[in-house]
């Protein structure tokens, strides 16, 4: 695992808004960034998922977390222009931006990936990272130390057959994240990177690989360390990497 220890109180006062965050990797991460201070702003698609998770961290006495339900795949550009116009007005800035949300499509030849199939996963992989990223950068820029966080796979680093759509949506992440970030470098107070989670426990792993074993590999709040030191002022001056949670 990635070898970082989260100091508590680490994510006092920051301001973290996490897609899909109402289940596996999201949800976990949302509940480790409000146990460490953080105000966390719940985005996903599944109100009741969402719900759950407000009242675990409300429950917990940690500070009120926000939820905005929101369909990646149907979302156009003027619902990411209105959800940033309602958090800037809410908030001012923002100091964290995690890109957890995706959708794993079909797993099969590229030539048998039906166009709806195809355009789905682009569209909820990648385009609405792109767009919500562009529309939240001026409460990026108003923080005085933003993280952007890009889930990023294994299968996005290197092609690998029947990964289709899915595979090639976070190959294009990637390259979001270097032009993003080359962009940032000394010119804002703004750093970008990816993070490969690997084989993790989620239902997305097992819908992948419904043969394997689920207690092969390790629970979402296993994994969390990379993310915590990428959103935590440890890892200031670090941008444009792509690096690996296991």
């Amino acid at each position: 695992m990635f070898d970082y220890n989260a100091p508590a109180g680490l994510l006092n006062g920051r301001i973290i808004l996490v897609t899909g965050a109402g289940d596996g990797i999201g949800r976990a991460l949302a509940l480790r960034c409000a146990e460490l201070g953080a105000q966390v702003i719940l985005l996903g698609r599944n109100a009741a998922k969402l719900e759950a998770v407000y009242d675990q961290i409300e429950a917990a006495g940690h500070a009120p977390a926000a939820i905005c339900e929101l369909d990646l795949e149907k979302a156009d550009a003027a619902a990411f222009d209105s959800l940033a116009d309602q958090l800037f007005d809410s908030y001012g800035r923002l100091d964290g931006l995690v890109h957890n949300a995706a959708a794993l499509g079909p797993r099969t030849l590229l030539d048998q990936v039906k166009p709806e199939a195809w355009m789905q996963v682009i569209q909820t992989n990648l385009n609405a990272p792109f767009l919500l990223t562009r529309a939240l950068m001026p409460l990026l820029r108003a923080s005085t130390d933003a993280s952007v966080v890009m889930l990023s796979s294994s299968v996005g680093r290197k092609g690998r057959a029947y990964w289709g759509p899915y595979a090639i949506s976070k190959f294009a992440l990637e390259g979001l994240m270097q032009v993003l970030a080359d962009e940032q470098d000394g010119t804002s107070n703004i750093r970008v990177n990816s993070v490969n989670p690997g084989a993790t426990r989620t239902a997305m792993r097992a819908r992948a690989y419904p043969n394997e074993a689920p207690e092969r590999n390790p629970a979402p709040e296993a994994i969390l360390p990379v993310f915590l030191y990428l959103l935590g002022a440890d890892s200031q001056g670090v941008n444009g990497q792509a690096l690996d949670a296991q």
